[in-house]
């Protein structure tokens, strides 16, 4: 069975995008705690916005000669595992911070326009081609990296949501469905087959948690 092409799902997910950040709601709680330890709901959302952002910079750069497995990124990744203070989270959350100083509009305006690039850049990118993530040292396949950002979208668009009190736009099949294979394959590493199999089909057995991160 062909790989499927995860293209036009990464539009749809930079359009959720658009929605959230397009919110008044949003822009009214940008100084207030979200519902995330240690974040802002301002920085919070930079953080949801700098994903097409990311995606369109990194797809414009150079190819990788080669690439590592998705689930093998995330097993590398010192964020997955590290704590709330360790140095890899406290940067990933000062740099979302500096992104909001701005405010809302700004974000917003860059990620229409990037969602106005997005469709020629991402016409040119083979389902082969391996795209280098600089600050890891590695490289994913084409739609193996459209997952991981379509996973940050939905993961911290539902974040937005609840910091900000509303319920998040439904996402279509095509963006939910291999995001939801992905943190249920990172659960299942985490916590064991048995736990998640519990939490997904027997109540009286389930776990306190089988998140993924």
């Amino acid at each position: 069975m062909p790989d499927l092409d995860l293209r036009p799902a990464f539009l749809a997910a930079t359009d959720h995008v658009i929605s959230v950040l397009s919110r008044d709601d949003v822009a009214a709680a940008w100084y207030q705690p979200s519902a995330l330890p240690e974040w802002d709901v301002g920085g919070l959302v930079a953080h949801l916005a700098s994903q097409p952002l990311i995606a369109l910079d990194l797809l414009r750069g150079e190819p990788s000669p080669e690439a590592i497995a998705l689930d093998e990124h995330y097993a590398r990744s010192a964020w997955v595992w590290g704590a709330l203070d360790d140095d890899v989270n406290v940067s990933i959350r000062s740099g979302s911070d500096a992104q909001a100083e701005a405010g809302r509009d700004p974000l917003l305006e860059a990620v229409v326009a990037a969602r106005a690039a997005l469709p020629d850049v991402l016409a040119d990118q083979h389902p082969d081609r391996a795209v280098l993530i600089p600050w890891t040292g590695w490289a994913l396949r084409r739609d193996d990296f459209l997952t991981g950002r379509m996973m940050e979208i939905v993961v911290h668009g539902e974040d937005v949501a609840a910091s900000v009190g509303f319920t998040s736009p439904p996402l279509p099949d095509d963006v939910l469905s291999p995001v939801v294979a992905l943190l249920t394959r990172l659960a299942v590493r985490r916590h064991g087959q048995g736990a998640v199999v519990s939490a997904l089909s027997r109540a009286e057995r389930a776990p306190r948690t089988i998140a993924a991160f």
